[in-house]
């Protein structure tokens, strides 16, 4: 099972937050976030198969390659140990895909999902990257792989405190877990329009910092097609906009989801009251 930390708060009523990083990370990329959302909700975090603390259990319970939904169903099995039916998810970059796969697999467990520096479809310079990754992924030492693309996808000055931050983390992934993770590339294409085509109506805002240039323009055309979808863009920021804007991020996201949970609360006792009445 994966490694996972909880804040949990004295109200048995408060409603879940689970967070997701992205491939290269651990749950330590959340560190700006904690301090403020165990104020308001109870707090999951995981470490994904291969990252963090997690990087030597999976490697002992299975030896062979994986896809999104092995990843996924991690998660789960974290969920049901903990007996989490519902909750809200976080996710920044490659996370936001497992959180969007989630929804598919278990829909009814997702109240609302916040989406960082969202992987809706890759685009051209996406594409090359990924071919050049995979061509060069056996003579080429995977860190230097790693830093060129964190470069690649976050190259201003004031992304520099994201980029080392993932760098430093990616390290501490072994080069053969790291091979596992890139050929999860094959899959993204086809899983994207997957995603692109089928549209949750679960309540999903996208936090997108305005200089993402490789992820931005595909998330403002997907709102246009997806119910329940709304993109704010949080400015000076690059991809990994939680960490290049803290404050910002935070103070959208909590009132997003206190927004979600009051909703969800008052549709909640509204059905009671209807069964109550019908009775």
């Amino acid at each position: 099972m994966l490694h996972y930390k909880t804040y949990e708060l004295a109200d048995t009523e408060a409603p879940w937050v689970v967070f997701v990083h992205g491939a290269g990370g651990s749950s330590s990329i959340w560190f700006l976030q904690i301090k403020e959302f165990i104020k308001h909700f109870n707090v999951l975090l995981v470490d994904l198969r291969g990252h963090g603390k997690s990087k030597n259990i999976i490697a002992v319970k299975e030896d062979h390659n994986y896809n999104f939904e092995d990843i996924t169903l991690d998660i789960i099995e974290v969920l049901d140990k903990l007996r989490i039916q519902k909750a809200h998810f976080i996710g920044i970059s490659l996370g936001t895909i497992l959180i969007r796969n989630i929804s598919e697999l278990v829909p009814d467990r997702v109240s609302s999902m916040i989406m960082g520096g969202a992987i809706i479809r890759l685009n051209i310079r996406a594409k090359v990257l990924v071919t050049l990754g995979n061509m060069f992924k056996r003579v080429v030492p995977y860190m230097w792989l790693y830093s060129f693309f964190a470069w690649i996808i976050m190259p201003r000055e004031r992304h520099k405190k994201s980029r080392l931050l993932f760098v430093n983390e990616a390290k501490k992934v072994a080069q053969k877990e790291f091979m596992r993770w890139f050929r999860l590339t094959y899959e993204l294409t086809p899983l994207l329009k997957y995603f692109e085509e089928k549209d949750t109506a679960i309540p999903t805002l996208y936090l997108m910092g305005e200089e993402d240039h490789m992820f931005l323009p595909a998330v403002e055309y997907i709102i246009t097609k997806h119910t329940n979808s709304w993109l704010q863009v949080i400015g000076n920021s690059g991809h990994v906009c939680n960490v290049d804007q803290p404050k910002e991020f935070n103070e959208r996201a909590i009132a997003f989801l206190k927004k979600m949970s009051s909703v969800q609360q008052r549709t909640f006792e509204m059905e009671e009251y209807a069964a109550y009445a019908v009775v």
